[in-house]
């Protein structure tokens, strides 16, 4: 059993259910009866961990997103927006794929830029400040993913719901259409993880090997500190 299977295997995950998402929708009225994907949040493999990341002001989580097309939208998750941290610049995240494949959909809040960044097993992402972003679940088999984020915020929900969703739909036939309650946005720009300019100075590895390495942890509570954030797609 992989560290992932172990961290989760007896805890109880939150639920996201088709209700809570259905706002951000292709097709708000779809009926689907199942579970969308599952939360488990402020992991740790033991306590000297569990501690080192509560004193970091640090969340460990795993989302599992199983296979499903939802009247033939791929299934995704709500997405959202982080707030400002004090230094005036917007919480950034990271994620690592542990299993399957993900596409992360991040936009501007300026809606300046749109990017669908390609990642698979072992690749890291970092969702750099200003920017939203919807995780999608683009295969026939689970995606499972860990992220590493400041709990010191609480996300924001509210743009995506009032804009029926990301600036772009992807469909379970490959196709990708715009949104029509957005206005006029840039054409959509397609990476692969491997094409994001990450330094040194950030995490590029399993997000667990970096427990315990606060300089390492340190861009997701101090962003202003990290320019290097802001150039991550140049």
């Amino acid at each position: 059993m992989s560290t992932w299977q172990n961290l989760i295997k007896e805890r109880q995950p939150d639920l996201r259910t088709i209700e809570e998402i259905r706002q951000v929708l292709a097709f708000p009225d779809c009926q689907y009866s199942s579970p969308l994907y599952e939360m488990y949040r402020d992991l740790a493999p033991d306590e000297l961990s569990h501690q080192w990341l509560q004193d970091n002001y640090l969340r460990y989580d795993i989302t599992k997103i199983p296979a499903a097309s939802i009247c033939g939208e791929y299934v995704k998750t709500k997405g959202h927006y982080h707030p400002a941290a004090p230094d005036g610049s917007a919480y950034p995240e990271i994620y690592e794929v542990l299993m399957g494949t993900a596409q992360y959909l991040i936009q501007k809040e300026n809606l300046s830029s749109v990017i669908l960044i390609q990642a698979k097993k072992g690749d890291t992402v970092i969702i750099p400040p200003e920017y939203g972003h919807v995780t999608i679940n683009p295969e026939r088999g689970d995606l499972v993913m860990a992220n590493v984020v400041s709990d010191r915020f609480s996300s924001s929900y509210s743009m995506y719901e009032t804009m029926k969703g990301a600036a772009y739909y992807l469909y379970d036939d490959g196709t990708i259409q715009k949104n029509p309650s957005y206005p006029d946005i840039p054409p959509l720009l397609i990476l692969d993880a491997d094409d994001m300019n990450v330094s040194d100075t950030l995490p590029d590895g399993p997000l667990l090997d970096y427990i315990g390495d606060e300089k390492r942890f340190s861009f997701l509570n101090h962003p202003k500190n990290y320019p290097e954030l802001l150039t991550l797609f140049t």
